[in-house]
Formats: structure tokens, sequence, C-alpha cells
């Protein structure tokens, strides 16, 4: 059985679009990289150049192989449909870190979209499992590597690609 995997829209089409760019792109300069290096010395055992041309053709087939499975497998939610205090998929959500009180907004995302550098943290990861469920106004405590944190929950917004502060 496959598993289905949630994820926002716009990280549907940045799937979608870097699967894209890699077939292409990627793809023809990969082969034309491995055109010119055979041109340059037929010892392809002993050329660098075809070697690391070969590995990053590899690598991105792979990727290639990677995006079909996901967006096979995706299922796309719809966040104008979603309200509420309630934390589900989709939602930004602002926690405040009971001990040190330092402020931090997450929005709930599918794996292959999760990126904690833009604010977007996988449905699940730790903080994510916890979250999920809750309502505005709850505490909640999550185990992270450094220990045990509790946060309480400030706000629960709903809004596609909402670019936390």
């Amino acid at each position: 059985m496959m598993k289905i995997l949630p994820m926002t829209s716009s990280g549907y089409s940045a799937l979608r679009d870097e699967l894209k760019n890699r077939i292409r792109e990627e793809r023809p300069r990969t082969v034309e990289r491995l055109r010119h290096a055979m041109s340059e010395d037929s010892n392809l055992s002993e050329n660098s150049e075809y070697q690391a041309a070969l590995a990053a053709q590899a690598a991105n087939e792979s990727r290639i192989a990677e995006l079909e499975d996901k967006l096979a497998r995706a299922e796309i939610i719809d966040l104008a449909k979603q309200s509420g205090d309630i934390i589900r998929f989709g939602a930004t959500v602002t926690i405040v870190d009971e001990d040190s009180n330092a402020k931090n907004t997450w929005q709930i995302v599918g794996e292959p979209e999760a990126d904690a550098s833009r604010g977007r943290i996988s449905v699940a990861s730790p903080i994510g499992k916890a979250l999920i469920g809750k309502n505005r106004g709850d505490s909640v405590e999550v185990e992270v590597p450094s220990g045990i944190r509790s946060y309480k929950v400030q706000k629960v917004e709903w809004a596609e690609g909402l670019r936390p502060s």
C-alpha cells in the first residue's frame, strides 16, 4: 500500500517545478557534460571529469525518481477550507517557550516541503506531532535533542504560503 504524503498546494508546486527543471535542464546538461568528458579523454576509468559527470547524472536520476514517487503519493490539503483554533495539518502556529519566553512561528507541512529555516516543520517532527490536535491556549511538552521543552500555543492561523515572521 502506498503511503499518502499530505502537502500544501505550494509544496506540491515546488516539487513539480523541481522535477521539471531536473528533467528539462539538469538531465540534458549532464548528458552534455558526459559527452564533452568522453571527447576529452577516452580512457574513462582515468577520466575524473567523466566520473564526476557520471556521479552527477546518478544523483539527478535518483532525485527525479524520488520526486516522481512523492508527487504520485501526494494528497494536497486545501488550506482555504481550514479554520478554527484546533491545530491540524497546514496550520501556522505561534508558540512561546514557557521557560525562555522565546516565540516561534511554524507552519505544519508535509515532510517533502519541511524547511525549518523557512518556518515550515514536518507534521511528523517532534514539535509537529505534539501540536496536532491542540488548541490556542494549550501547553505542550516536546522532547527535543536538548531535553523536554514546554510551549504555550499563542496563535493558530490558516493561510496558504503564509511566511512566518
